[in-house]
């Protein structure tokens, strides 16, 4: 048994002073049974606990570490520009520079704002679309999580999943009221919907492959059906690449698909691991926002230099050639590693992967949406979670969340997870 005692004491000492001892409900572990443990440092593809317990990383803090933890150009990045400052609360040249950069990924966004977090993205991207169009109603999709925000917090994935609750106590019912919700991948139900509704709908917003429900890749024709349909009835779709966005493809699921989008949500990768966020699309769309237009949207944080350089310093790796396609491969080989050791085990795992990112239900048929992902065996998927942070990997710690790789995963790695695998597939099939 390893040695956690001191993420023993912090979590006790949390509790007193944080809701639930965390900063975010998902860490707290409570889907997956057990304590969380506190993280002193992240090296490569390795979290190492603050009693010094060292595990390969599959998490990368839920994304945004592509290139591994504390790469060295983005740390470097990093501290040049600390030592220029902080904050400025003003322009700055990194603005211009990662604006650049994030366009030559995404051609659609021909223009785009910088924000601090997805959620805020998501939020301001709904808020325009609603300006634009005059309309007052969102479509989304049941087991899209696209952040924390009012009007979305129905029927969303990922924690509020995780924590078995459908919304949230705080909402009014009158705020979601004008947010509509048919099953992912269910393309006759939006065109019903539209036919009722759609000269009143201003946004689809929707995950192109979804992840807040696990990786869920969308059905042949469901994204281009989704770009019919808004095109014929003047309504604006929305792709929330906040998690996709160079994990699916280095042009996110945009890229991937060829389906483009009016607007765009982007987060995690294009921070480097540091809080940022961006939304951006069309440039006629884009101009409503102030001050070149009416539609208000600020943040003191926009725009900060320190993740401007980060994300700037993440972006010039991944131009590299052979940079991403090598995580790709990575992932490819724990795609199989997992779906290998769960088949040696007789235990009934499916396992979807996307590009860089990859989720092993547990369960023996495809899960294609929401319904199908919470007939998932949530329990057995726990013990496989303890099972594998005792060997010395630290998988997500949710069924309903994607696992995600690194260019830092290397073979030493990938041997410790295919042995852990191996044994946890086991004591979850022995239970």
């Amino acid at each position: 048994m390893r040695v956690v005692s001191r993420s023993r004491t912090l979590f006790a000492d949390a509790q007193r002073l944080l809701p639930g001892g965390v900063d975010s409900p998902v860490r707290a572990f409570r889907a997956v049974g057990g304590d969380p443990l506190f993280i002193a440092r992240g090296e490569g593809p390795y979290l190492i606990d603050v009693d010094d317990n060292r595990y390969v990383d599959f998490m990368m803090s839920w994304g945004p570490l592509i290139l591994g933890h504390a790469y060295p150009d983005v740390i470097r990045a990093i501290g040049e520009a600390a030592s220029r400052g902080t904050s400025f609360g003003a322009p700055s040249p990194l603005e211009v520079e990662l604006a650049r950069l994030v366009q030559q990924f995404f051609p659609a966004l021909e223009m785009m704002r910088f924000v601090s977090s997805g959620t805020e993205a998501t939020m301001s991207a709904l808020r325009l679309a609603r300006a634009f169009t005059g309309r007052t109603l969102i479509l989304k999709f049941e087991g899209c999580y696209h952040g924390h925000a009012d009007l979305l917090l129905v029927k969303a994935g990922s924690g509020v999943a995780t924590l078995g609750l459908p919304d949230s106590p705080g909402v009014p019912a009158g705020t979601v009221a004008e947010t509509l919700v048919v099953p992912f991948n269910d393309l006759p139900a939006v065109e019903r919907l539209f036919a009722l509704r759609g000269q009143d709908i201003a946004a689809v917003i929707v995950e192109p492959v979804a992840g807040n429900m696990g990786v869920v890749p969308p059905a042949d024709g469901f994204l281009a059906g989704l770009r019919r349909v808004t095109h014929t009835h003047g309504t604006l779709l929305i792709f929330d690449e906040v998690m996709t966005g160079f994990r699916v493809h280095p042009g996110g699921a945009q890229g991937l698909t060829g389906v483009m989008p009016d607007l765009t949500t982007l987060g995690k990768v294009i921070g480097g691991g540091l809080p940022v966020g961006a939304y951006g699309g069309r440039r006629d769309i884009m101009g409503m926002v102030a001050p070149a237009g009416p539609v208000y949207q600020a943040g003191t944080l926009s725009g900060n230099p320190l993740a401007m350089a980060a994300g700037l310093a993440t972006l010039r790796v991944l131009e590299r050639p052979g940079v991403w396609d090598g995580i790709a491969a990575r992932a490819a080989e724990v795609e199989v590693m997992v779906a290998g050791a769960a088949a040696a085990a007789g235990v009934p795992v499916r396992v979807q992967r996307v590009g860089t990112m990859l989720t092993a239900f547990f369960t023996d048929r495809p899960v294609t949406n929401w319904t199908d992902a919470s007939r998932c065996d949530t329990e057995a998927f726990g013990r496989f979670f303890r099972a594998l942070l005792e060997d010395g990997v630290y998988w997500v710690p949710s069924q309903f969340e994607a696992a995600f790789l690194s260019a830092a995963h290397d073979d030493a790695a990938l041997a410790t997870a295919g042995t852990a695998l191996t044994r946890a597939f086991q004591r979850a099939h022995d239970a």
